[in-house]
Parts: structure tokens; C-alpha cells; sequence
């Protein structure tokens, strides 16, 4: 019998050793078979779908609409330190590898058949592929078809292209998907204009977003996403992608606070307006708007905004009364609108009363009481109830000697960087050239006037112009009317003054737009004729109307 075994070992040993070649064969033609019918899917729509981004005039973030806080940026908006930063953090051999790490599969099967918990240690390919292209599930089948797909996207797309689509995409906590998302909710920045440091930071990020996104509000947090950055930026000279001097140069970043706050007060109002005109402009729908990944450039003034934010907060009170105020400020001979103050808070009330306030003319527009007027003016004079944005445009073509422009509030939109929409703003003259001279009235100063008198006073304006800002500040009340959820004007209270309050809002926003103004020119080395003086004040008197 062991005669028999040695003489027959050899030959077991080499069907054995066949088996075993014909199993490895059978797999990898297995293994052929499944890569060629393995398709790159279309990556899933809620994972490429893009927000709108809404900017003002200098562009400052305002806020976005969207189903998703993100926006799509080419590879060449973001810094080559961002680049390695992310590199260095998630995959350092991306640049050489084979979109697949198996030892990371390796990890991910053992725990997959053990239960334990799942596995990361992905290259940048897989994990692109396992966010944009695949389900979240957690199974062998899904892993394997992950690396088929990381495999194939590695020989048929460039790694700058799948580096593109993984920044795009990876998730970096405050809700923001993208690193164009991140960068403005971290920093307030655009992707293009993020530092080493910064970088640094959103790179160490991916590995615990929603941990981390909590850095700079909590200490702890803080602490060790700081631990990381250093890490991240110690493998980041080692690897040449920094110098030595820039690594000991580095400084941790200060972070935008987070949470923010639970209302989005008056900038919504002015995503309204802007939003309804760019999708009018582009000839679509405002939800197409939303999800376009459009950015809007606004006329809007952000500093100046908040400013009047501050001025307006404590109107005249009265029992069972709300006072509404409105106040609009507009570049005269252009039509740009630089100021809209809807109301107080848009999360108690989305009705804009700037732009949508129908409030009783009175002595508003008495100054035009013996013009003529050419359309679309004359149309607007004839109105009993103008909208404060109608009654600046009004003073605007007062200050720009008689020419009209209709107002705007969008005056760029640009797509994937290229501009889809440019403002041509244009002036014409619609009133007689002798009634218009903005010498007839003192530039500057302003009007005060109303509807009604004393104690039955129903509305009340402050309006006044240059040759750079026509501005106009509108108070008017309302009270419940008698059935559920209806409204009727009301008198304004008395106490305090209505008329010194708009004049005080005025007068403040007059001087920050003086001192905005003399700043711009003597940034960009101009030197402009100074404004006039920013009011001449109201008197106490027993009437409220007339120039002051």
C-alpha cells in the first residue's frame, strides 16, 4: 500500500497542481468576462445635481436654492496644494496606482463575512466610484463591482478627470458636497482662492465630515482636526508637494461658525427678487434655476444691506399695529439696484414689502406735480400706490437729468465659468430736460412726505437722491382685519416720531454709502466730486410733509 501512494503521490500531486491552474484560469476568465461586462454607470442624479449660488456686488455669498449645497468646478479652479492636500489625506499613490487597493478589499470582504464594522482605506478612484456611481450598500458583490468599476474608470479616464469628478462630489460636512461647497461654507471663499492651510483642513475633513464639521465652534473638535491638518501637511512636504518653509509657515485656520443662525433674515428677500429675474433672463423655470448650478452675480450691497438691517430694527410700535418698513437704494442712470429692505425677518414674513408694498403716494411724489413724462414714468406718477421700488426709480430719473433705467438686481449669471447672462442696462430720457435738472431739487437732501397728517397719518416716505444713489424709505401699518388672516391699513402710531425714524434710517444709510463710496475711489486711485451732505434734518413739527 505505500508502495502504491509514493508511486501514485506524484501523479496527485500533479492533478492537484492542474486543478488548482485550471481554478486560477477558470477565475481570471471569470474575472475577463465580468470587467468586460461591467459597464461605468452614469453617475446617480442626486449626487451630480448642483445648487445656485447667489453673490453680490462684490461678490460676497449670499446664499444658494438647490436640493443640494453644490456646485461643479473644473480641476483648474482648484489650487494644486488642494490637490496634493486631498491626495496626501485619502490616497497617496493616486497619481501611480490602479484605481483599486486590495488590501483595502482585502479588509472590507474580512469584515463583511465577519460582521465587523465596515472598512474605509480606499483609493480615491473607489471611493469615487462608491459615492457618485454605486449604491451605499455593504456587501462582496457590490465591493467587487467596485473594483471592476475603479479598475475601468482608471484605464479609460485620466486621474485629473476622476480627481475632478471626486471633488465635485466627496462630502465635507455642513452640508456642503464639493469642495467649491466646502470652501464658502468653511471659509466663505471660493475653491480657487483657498491657502495651503485651508486646504490642509478640508482634506483632513473628508475622513470624518460630519465630526468635524463642527470645527471652530467646539473646541474638542477643533483640537483634533488640528492633529490631523499637521499630519496631513507634515505628509504633504515629505512628499514635495510643499516646501519646508511653507510647512513651518502654515498656521491653522479660523473657520466660519457652525451652526449658523435659524433664520436667514434679509438675504432671502433678496434671493427672491434676484432668482425670479434670473430665470426670467435665462427663459426658465425658477426651480431649473435652483438646480442649474448657475452663479449669480447681484447688484446688491451686502455691507449696505446690513446696515440698514441695523438702523430699521425699532420702528414706531402701536397696540394691535404692525409697521412695515421698506427701503430701496438705486444707482441713478443704470437702474442697479444696490439696497432692498423687504422687512424685518423674512422667516416671520416672506412678503417683500420693498418690491411688493402697495402704499398710498401722498406728497411722495409731489416734486413731479408739474413735469411731463414720457412712459414707462408717467404710468408710475399716475399710480396711488407706488411700490418702493417704483418710487426710487422715480428719484433715480430725477438724479440721472431726466433718463429712466428700468431697476435690476442680476447683473452677471455664469455656468461652469462661462458667462450665460450679461446686464446691458439702459437709460432713456423720459422727462423734459429743464424739469429734470437735478439742480431744481438740492442733491442730497431729503423729502419727507406722506399720506394723511397727525394722528390719521396712513403712510410715510423719506426719499432723496445724488448723483450716485437715489434713495427712498417708506413706513406704512397694517391691523387684522375682521375675518382670519386678513390685514387693513392702519394709521402709523405717533409716538415715537415716524417722520424722525425714517430720517434717522435714512441719514445712516446716506453715511455708510459716503463712506463706501470714498473708500471704493481711493482704492482704485479716483478721485470723485464729494457728496453733498447726507440730509438736512426733519424739524418737530405738526406736519411731516414737505422738502426739509
Amino acid at each position: 500500500m505505500r508502495t502504491r501512494l509514493r508511486r501514485t503521490r506524484g501523479r496527485r500531486l500533479r492533478r492537484l497542481c492542474y486543478a488548482f491552474l485550471a481554478l486560477i484560469a477558470v477565475l481570471c476568465a471569470a474575472a475577463v468576462v465580468a470587467y468586460r461586462l461591467t459597464p461605468i454607470p452614469q453617475p446617480h442624479p442626486e449626487t451630480v445635481a448642483q445648487s445656485t449660488v447667489f453673490l453680490d456686488a462684490d461678490g460676497a455669498y449670499l446664499g444658494r436654492r438647490g436640493p443640494a449645497d453644490r456646485q461643479d468646478v473644473p480641476l483648474s479652479a482648484v489650487p494644486r496644494h488642494v490637490q496634493d492636500a486631498v491626495i496626501a489625506a485619502e490616497n497617496r499613490s493616486f497619481r501611480t496606482d490602479s484605481g483599486v487597493s486590495p488590501r483595502a478589499i482585502a479588509r472590507a470582504a474580512l469584515a463583511t463575512l465577519t460582521g465587523g464594522d465596515p472598512q474605509g482605506g480606499s483609493t480615491i478612484t473607489q471611493q469615487y466610484v462608491k459615492n457618485a456611481l454605486l449604491t451605499p450598500e455593504h456587501s462582496l458583490s457590490r465591493k467587487a463591482r467596485e473594483a471592476l468599476i475603479a479598475i475601468k474608470l482608471d484605464r479609460t479616464r485620466s486621474k485629473d478627470e476622476i480627481l475632478q469628478g471626486y471633488l465635485n462630489t466627496v462630502y465635507f460636512g455642513r452640508g456642503a458636497a464639493g469642495i467649491q461647497s466646502a470652501a464658502r461654507n468653511y471659509f466663505g471663499v471660493d475653491a480657487r482662492n483657498l491657502t495651503v492651510a485651508q486646504g490642509a483642513a478640508l482634506a483632513s475633513i473628508i475622513n470624518i465630515p460630519s465630526y468635524y464639521e463642527k470645527a471652530g465652534s467646539d473646541a474638542k473638535v477643533t483640537a483634533k482636526l488640528k492633529h490631523r491638518w499637521e499630519w496631513v501637511l507634515d505628509a504633504m512636504a515629505a512628499g514635495g508637494s510643499i516646501t519646508k518653509q511653507l510647512r513651518a509657515q502654515a498656521r491653522f485656520p479660523a473657520f466660519r461658525f457652525y451652526p449658523p443662525g435659524g433664520t436667514d433674515g434679509q438675504r432671502q428677500y433678496l434671493i427672491d427678487v434676484a432668482a425670479k429675474e434670473a430665470a426670467d433672463r435665462l427663459g426658465i423655470t425658477e426651480d431649473q434655476l435652483a438646480s442649474g448650478g448657475y452663479s449669480v452675480r447681484t447688484t446688491f450691497d451686502l455691507a449696505l444691506q446690513d446696515t440698514t438691517t441695523q438702523l430699521a430694527q425699532n420702528p414706531p410700535t402701536g397696540k394691535g399695529v404692525r409697521v412695515h418698513t421698506a427701503v430701496v437704494g438705486m444707482v441713478p442712470g443704470d437702474g442697479a439696484v444696490r439696497l432692498l429692505y423687504g422687512g424685518s425677518d423674512y422667516a416671520r414674513q416672506p412678503f417683500n414689502d420693498a418690491v411688493s408694498g402697495a402704499v398710498e403716494a401722498g406728497t411722495a411724489l409731489e416734486p413731479f406735480s408739474r413735469m411731463t413724462a414720457d412712459e414707462p414714468l408717467r404710468t408710475l406718477l399716475k399710480s396711488a400706490a407706488p411700490t418702493p421700488v417704483n418710487l426710487a426709480s422715480a428719484y433715480a430719473t430725477l438724479a440721472a437729468d431726466g433718463r429712466y433705467a428700468a431697476p435690476y438686481t442680476v447683473a452677471r449669471i455664469t455656468r461652469a465659468g462661462r458667462t450665460v447672462y450679461q446686464a446691458r442696462p439702459h437709460a432713456r430720457r423720459v422727462l423734459d430736460h429743464g424739469h429734470a435738472d437735478p439742480a431744481s431739487t438740492p442733491a442730497g437732501e431729503f423729502t419727507t412726505g406722506g399720506a394723511g397728517g397727525g394722528t390719521t397719518r396712513r403712510t410715510l416716505w423719506t426719499t432723496g437722491y445724488d448723483g450716485r444713489l437715489a434713495l427712498a424709505v417708506a413706513l406704512f401699518a397694517d391691523r387684522a382685519g375682521g375675518r382670519n388672516g386678513t390685514t387693513v391699513p392702519a394709521h402709523l402710531p405717533n409716538q415715537p416720531s415716524p417722520a424722525a425714524f425714517t430720517q434717522s434710517v435714512a441719514d445712516g444709510i446716506w453715511e455708510a454709502a459716503t463712506k463706501d463710496s470714498a473708500e471704493h475711489d481711493a482704492k482704485d486711485g479716483t478721485e470723485q466730486a464729494p457728496l453733498p451732505p447726507a440730509a438736512v434734518r426733519t424739524p418737530a413739527s405738526a406736519s411731516d410733509s414737505g422738502r426739509r
